[in-house]
């Protein structure tokens, strides 16, 4: 590979003049940065990057690392970021953290290959971020508290709240007998949002049932599996609320399969909205947690906190609830799946 000695001999100058016409500079006269170009072309040299960037001490790129990339959940929220970030010409690096501390994201991270980054991973550890964050590598988490420390930004989606308004939807149209499918054990996410749907079901005296309580995973096979064997138990609730949508799209391909109608025999509620659970037969009624809003605002908190040192703490985001054709209200006094309409 041909390096800028080698450029600046076949163009017979200086390196610091070799170096100064690649730059584009004004201090070398046309006609000399002329021979520098047809030298570089001629080589093939390609300019030192890394290089260069670490004599700027600056990238102008953000990396964003996920848990995983792929899934719709995730799609809006790289757009977000892209969108934003590329209207202040920076320049985006997604990694994902499978592996953990293995994985080329915690690699990057602990390099700190860019001027900061937005981080949704629940295998990153809070000390392995810690480490990595200061004054010039401003980092946004999601869906994370780290207190106490100045070059740290959390933004969190306030999903105890959206746990609420999805039960008491269901609680406002006569549901009493609901099943909650659960998401992984150690999710933030789904903690905050099952601790929201047991204070609705708590304020209106309703007790929730271990039998009605499942296992979903956040994956659509997650919820599928739990549904069948909830529809196993031969005991239906009046409805489902699963802790994203993926699952509750699951839950509705598995009452599809056994003939149970949603929502004439059964209603289903969602959360995140997902493009997919507009698409939906019937569409999804879910819980909207902007993903692209809480995207764009973690790329505008990291370039704020770059530019102008400017850091707040947390932001909490809001939840929607986006009522579609997936949930009903019962007649009185008739329970869910015995309700014939």
């Amino acid at each position: 590979m041909a390096t800028i000695k080698d450029v600046a001999k076949l163009a017979g100058v200086a390196v610091s003049t070799a170096s100064y016409a690649l730059n584009q500079s004004s201090k070398v006269a046309p006609q000399t940065a002329r021979k520098v170009i047809d030298a570089a072309q001629t080589l093939n040299y390609q300019k030192n990057g890394i290089a260069r960037d670490l004599k700027r001490n600056k990238t102008d790129t953000i990396l964003l690392i996920l848990h995983n990339l792929a899934g719709p959940f995730y799609s809006e929220l790289v757009r977000g970021v892209q969108d934003t970030l590329q209207s202040l010409n920076y320049g985006l690096i997604a990694c994902s953290s499978m592996g953990g501390r293995n994985s080329t994201a915690s690699r990057f991270l602990a390099e700190r290959r860019a001027d900061g980054a937005i981080i949704l991973a629940s295998n990153l550890g809070d000390q392995e971020i810690e480490r990595a964050a200061r004054k010039d590598f401003p980092i946004v988490i999601l869906d994370r508290l780290i207190l106490n420390h100045d070059s740290i930004m959390s933004v969190i989606v306030d999903n105890k709240s959206g746990g609420y308004k999805a039960a008491q939807h269901l609680i406002d149209r006569g549901h009493r007998d609901i099943a909650y499918i659960n998401g992984p054990i150690d999710s933030r996410d789904n903690l905050q949002r099952r601790k929201g749907f047991e204070q609705a079901m708590e304020e209106a005296s309703i007790p929730v049932h271990p039998k009605w309580l499942l296992q979903g995973g956040f994956t659509r096979q997650g919820g599928y599996l739990a549904t069948k064997m909830l529809i196993l138990q031969g005991d239906l609730p009046s409805a489902i609320f699963a802790g994203n949508d993926e699952m509750a799209i699951g839950a509705m391909n598995a009452l599809k399969e056994a003939g149970i109608k949603v929502p004439k025999e059964i209603s289903v509620v969602g959360f995140d909205d997902i493009e997919m659970s507009r698409y939906t037969s019937p569409q999804l009624t879910t819980v909207s947690q902007a993903n692209y809003e809480v995207g764009s605002l973690s790329a505008h908190l990291i370039y704020r906190s770059i530019k102008e040192k400017i850091v707040k703490n947390d932001y909490i985001m809001p939840t929607e609830l986006i009522v579609r054709d997936s949930s009903r209200e019962l007649m009185k006094g008739v329970r869910g799946n015995r309700d014939k309409v």
